[in-house]
């Protein structure tokens, strides 16, 4: 129980040695896509965000929503469906195409000048565009701000010595009176709030699954968390 804690901790706790040297390139996670690797991708959409979305749109109409490392995450339909705007961003381009095939949506794409080799995929509704492109470059195509933005797991896959430069990258893209609502596995994320929001523990969860024994662990709770500038 010892060692399961341990791991448990370095999960939780990113600035621990063990996450600290922790480093998955851009390539890797690339290669995730082509080798269809993509146990992260939840084909019936994320059922906490199902659950509490209302509480996290508060009935507002047309926002800007932003998925950060977005995949091919069904969600962005659920919101674009709504009447809102999505903008995404995703290093494989794999995974982009494989988004509007799998949701049935006719798209265009073009180069983004800013970003030298970065392309941008546009629904013909206009009302979603995807990045392809690392997220740290994103800024530089002038995006402009949201009013929410959903991170499912974005900021545990960043490695842990980006992620400061990632929570400076998305408070930069928020307007006044934001909402991010965050889902992360055993992560305590008050660590990065700082003074900026009131966080709010909408839901824990029982996630563990056969698989995860294989990890050494013998249980693993997910957690949404929802931030709301103060």
């Amino acid at each position: 129980m010892a060692n399961t804690r341990a791991v448990l901790d370095a999960e939780e706790y990113p600035n621990t040695e063990v996450q600290k040297n922790r480093v998955l390139t851009l390539e890797e996670w690339q290669e995730k896509w082509v080798n269809h690797k993509i146990a992260f991708h939840q084909e019936r959409g994320h059922q906490l965000l199902k659950k509490h979305l209302d509480t996290f749109l508060k009935g507002a109409k047309e926002l800007r929503v932003f998925f950060p490392l977005c995949g091919k995450a069904v969600e962005m339909k659920w919101f674009a469906d709504r009447g809102h705007s999505v903008v995404g961003v995703e290093i494989s381009e794999l995974g982009i195409r494989e988004f509007f095939t799998e949701q049935n949506l006719s798209y265009s794409e073009e180069q983004i000048m800013e970003i030298p080799g970065a392309k941008v995929f546009k629904s013909s509704s206009g009302n979603i565009s995807l990045y392809c492109c690392s997220l740290f470059d994103l800024p530089r195509a002038n995006i402009g701000k949201f009013d929410r933005i959903w991170d499912r797991g974005a900021l545990v896959a960043i490695n842990p010595g980006d992620r400061k430069r990632y929570a400076d990258i998305m408070l930069s893209l928020t307007r006044t009176g934001f909402q991010y609502l965050l889902s992360v596995f055993s992560y305590d994320p008050t660590k990065h709030a700082g003074s900026v929001c009131n966080i709010h523990c909408l839901e824990k969860v029982d996630a563990f699954e056969e698989g995860h024994k294989s990890w050494g662990i013998d249980y693993i709770i997910e957690k949404l968390y929802l931030f709301i500038e103060k």
